[in-house]
């Protein structure tokens, strides 16, 4: 998802991606949304461009407990589960929080209050797994933090976006949480197709990344590389063509960062289109049967899918007669079906809405996937933690004090432990 600042520096509501005009791409037949039924369910394919419950432990179908926390140390996969190093399970159920990639360089929300309450907060909330986005331009000596209460926050003054971004992730990890960094855009000002763009080489990217696995190394619960934040438009998987190929690009960044940094899990996002088929940005890893992403450091691939709700588009499966049990088949055929046949582990990054309580769609379809998750075992980052999220709230409300109770009571039906803080946490 975008993620929105307006001139001023203060938190805006009104729109977190493009207009929506903007956000859809269009299929061959010109904007028509194909849809096609199979055995009775509604497999839809076009779409998109676009205080506090505390943790729990849950069972799977199968039952299988998920121990969530998992011991110190790395992680690594095996078939379709995420494993410490003692080769138990560990499953990732966490929450974005914004910031970064705009023109503030910090994390939203430090206008209101101090980043070490905002952690505290989450951390008490359940979140295990904090997905941070930046933006590649962030890393510029002219890029300097602000939209922040240095009365709150006296501990940032002065600091560069780097120096920023490592106290957040040592809060985070003092706290128990692990954290996944997120390539969420090139510059400030917007998302990319590619990894790369006019303003970012692919060389830059890469070495970013590798500065990061470096700069990071000696904090196992800084688990990996969320590669490039939905690839769309121009991105293609499995063609072979180095300039569009995001299973290329993904599997040469991997080995990249391995070579300064085995321990990192390297998270691969799907593309927006599987052949003719469209799908939400990012949300796509239909290409991984045929083409899976191989790197030199074996089991270290997650894949990971954003999917979204009526909130942000509201594609033809809201509304078909036997939603939400359509959904299950749309699930599986764009992303869930890596976990579910155990190829590898999967990460739904990005998922969200406003509303969670009551009969509207939207409701419905977050709680209706949050079963699904439950029920397999499937890690996530939920979208978002902010409030200025103008496609889907936050778990705070506008005051970005007060939890929105009724998300956490959703989420919190699904919820694996933290990790033990660390001394004086």
């Amino acid at each position: 998802m975008n993620s929105p600042m307006d001139q001023n520096n203060a938190p805006t509501t009104e729109t977190k991606r493009a207009p929506r005009s903007q956000r859809l791409r269009f299929g061959i037949a010109a904007a028509v949304v194909a849809a096609a039924a199979v055995g009775g369910t509604v497999t839809a394919f076009a779409v998109n461009n676009n205080d506090g419950q505390s943790a729990v432990t849950t069972t799977s179908a199968a039952g299988v407990k998920a121990t969530g926390a998992g011991a110190e140390g790395p992680l690594s996969t095996k078939k379709g589960d995420i494993v410490d190093a003692d080769g138990k399970k560990v499953v990732l159920t966490g929450v974005n929080w914004f910031g970064f990639e705009t023109e503030t360089f910090a994390p939203h929300g430090l206008w209101t209050r101090s980043w070490e309450s905002m952690l505290d907060q989450m951390a008490k909330q359940g979140f295990n797994t904090l997905r941070l986005p930046y933006s590649n331009e962030m890393f510029k000596s002219s890029s300097k933090p602000n939209g922040i209460d240095f009365h709150k926050n006296p501990d940032l003054k002065g600091l560069t976006a780097q120096q920023l971004m490592d106290k957040i992730v040592k809060g985070a990890t003092d706290r128990g949480m692990r954290v996944i960094l997120d390539q969420h855009r090139p510059d400030q000002y917007s998302q990319s197709e590619l990894w790369y763009s006019q303003k970012l080489t692919e060389e830059q990217w890469q070495s970013d990344w590798v500065k990061l696995a470096k700069r990071y190394q000696n904090n196992d619960r800084v688990i990996g590389a969320d590669l490039h934040n939905e690839p769309r438009g121009q991105a293609t998987w499995g063609d072979g063509n180095p300039k569009t190929d995001w299973r290329l690009a993904a599997t040469k960044a991997g080995n990249a960062i391995h070579k300064v940094n085995k321990n990192w899990l390297i998270f691969v996002e799907g593309t927006d289109r599987h052949k003719n088929e469209q799908f939400w940005w990012g949300g796509d890893l239909q290409g991984v049967k045929k083409y899976p992403v191989k790197l030199d450091e074996p089991n270290k691939v997650v894949y990971s899918a954003h999917d979204y709700g009526p909130g942000v588009y509201n594609q033809n499966w809201f509304t078909a007669k036997d939603f939400p049990k359509n959904m299950p088949a749309i699930w599986e055929k764009h992303w869930a079906y890596i976990k579910k046949q155990n190829m590898a582990p999967l990460l739904l990054g990005e998922f969200g809405g406003r509303k969670t309580a009551g009969n509207s769609s939207e409701a419905v379809w977050q709680n209706a996937l949050m079963d699904y998750l439950k029920k397999n075992q499937i890690s996530y980052t939920y979208w978002t933690w902010n409030p200025d999220s103008g496609d889907t709230g936050g778990v705070l409300k506008n005051d970005w004090k007060t939890i929105d109770q009724n998300k956490m009571k959703m989420l919190a039906k699904y919820q694996t432990p933290l990790l033990e803080p660390k001394k004086g946490k």
